[in-house]
């Protein structure tokens, strides 16, 4: 089984299950994916919720204070992504290192989605809005067989995730040596047409999970990769928030809003 979200990409049967019997309670299940999904997404909400408020507050205290924000976020940033590496390495600890990226992940989008809001009121709330709709309309059509996850197609997303990286890795390197640069790549009509295809990819990468997290759901995998998979799920509707609340962005800097 293959995936382009870090968290399932060596999500094999062997790794996790010596092969003897074991009672299904024991046992992963997709309903204890969704339910432990529900619980990172509440504690993710909980904690964006604090940081929003949080920034909120000292937003009119100088410049001082937001570097020491910046500085606080960048940190918790990395204290992510090391709890992704540690999870990876170490699936067993699941249960507890979900719970803390969710909590740490919440508190960084929380104080990005502020930042947007103040920008132009009311798009962080659109964002979510629009997040929600995407996903209930892409497990519909996955419900419904109108989308299949075949391996051709995860194939396909790696080459399409490929090519987002390289679009990445280029907006950072041409946002460093030249803003003049970035600003005819990101801008403008063209950059909502990128954004509006990374949304797709986004969501595309979003049902390749779920599909996989289905299918493991059916081997015989532990209980606490459940919190696992709910990682890989909580990773995948971030990156889809995030790329549709800069969508919407690009959409009203268009609009001269």
């Amino acid at each position: 089984m293959a995936s382009t979200n870090p968290i399932f990409s060596d999500f094999t049967p062997s790794e996790h299950w010596s092969g003897h019997q074991a009672a299904s309670s024991e046992r992963m299940s997709l309903s204890g994916v969704l339910h432990k999904t529900a619980i990172l997404l509440a504690l993710f909400t909980a904690s964006a919720a604090c940081s929003w408020i949080e920034v909120g507050l000292f937003q009119h205290r100088g410049k001082s204070t937001a570097l020491v924000l910046v500085l606080v976020f960048l940190a918790i940033s990395l204290g992510g992504f090391i709890l992704v590496r540690i999870t990876v390495s170490m699936k067993q600890r699941s249960p507890i290192t979900a719970p803390i990226y969710a909590l740490l992940q919440g508190s960084v989008v929380g104080a990005l989605s502020v930042g947007m809001d103040q920008r132009y009121p009311g798009i962080a709330i659109r964002a979510v809005g629009l997040t929600i709709a995407i996903c209930f309309c892409l497990l519909g059509a996955y419900r419904f067989g109108l989308i299949k996850v075949t391996e051709s197609f995860n194939k396909k997303l790696a080459v399409a995730l490929s090519g987002v990286i390289i679009y990445y890795l280029v907006s950072f390197a041409l946002a460093v040596t030249g803003g003049h640069t970035i600003s005819m790549i990101t801008g403008g009509m063209l950059g909502i047409l990128i954004s509006m295809i990374i949304v797709v990819i986004a969501g595309m990468g979003l049902i390749s999970n779920f599909d996989l997290a289905a299918q493991c759901s059916k081997e015989r995998f532990p209980k606490y990769m459940e919190w696992y998979a709910a990682m890989g799920l909580l990773i995948a509707l971030v990156w889809l928030y995030l790329e549709t609340l800069d969508l919407l962005s690009k959409s009203r800097k268009a609009a001269g809003q």
